[in-house]
């Protein structure tokens, strides 16, 4: 679903939307293993890291539990973009809220749009991580994160590509 520029998607489930907030900000469980740092305290940085192609520094901007979660992109590296800028500002939020018993996430990726080198890939990633993880994550207490890759350390990645703090 396309909203404007900026990609967005959603999902509906029948627990609370205080859960759905736990299961947004429990990351490791639902996009990938391959997380360094705190992802639930407000103003905290996280690294996240995909083999060689992928590795980005967040910074959670809002947390407001049962109702919004908001990520700041600090830094992002590609290995499959001429434009190494892509991501760098961009913000991801979670809007969660309420309707006839239900629970409703709304995903947007602000500043992915199909301008942007890698739309189709990152497109097909947050549809499958929001519409099949995050809900399995949320519905079952079980999502399907990229599993933890140890023959390179997320540390290596931060340093490789020089997104220190």
């Amino acid at each position: 679903m396309q909203q404007g520029n900026d990609f967005t998607t959603s999902i509906q489930v029948f627990q609370s939307p205080l859960e759905a907030f736990k299961a947004i900000n429990n990351v490791r469980g639902w996009w990938s293993q391959n997380i360094k740092g705190d992802t639930d305290k407000l103003q905290a940085e996280w690294f996240y890291r995909y083999k060689d192609m992928h590795v980005c520094r967040m910074k959670v901007t809002e947390l407001v539990p049962g109702q919004r979660v908001v990520w700041q992109v600090v830094d992002n590296y590609f290995n499959f973009t001429e434009d190494q800028h892509e991501w760098q500002g961009d913000r991801i939020i979670f809007e969660i809220g309420s309707s006839n018993g239900k629970t409703d996430i709304q995903f947007t990726h602000e500043g992915l749009s199909p301008d942007n080198e890698c739309y189709d890939a990152c497109y097909a990633g947050w549809t499958k991580y929001v519409q099949g993880s995050l809900r399995k994550l949320i519905e079952e207490g079980k999502g399907e994160p990229n599993p933890p890759e140890p023959d390179v350390v997320v540390a290596d990645m931060i340093e490789q590509f020089d997104l220190k703090g």
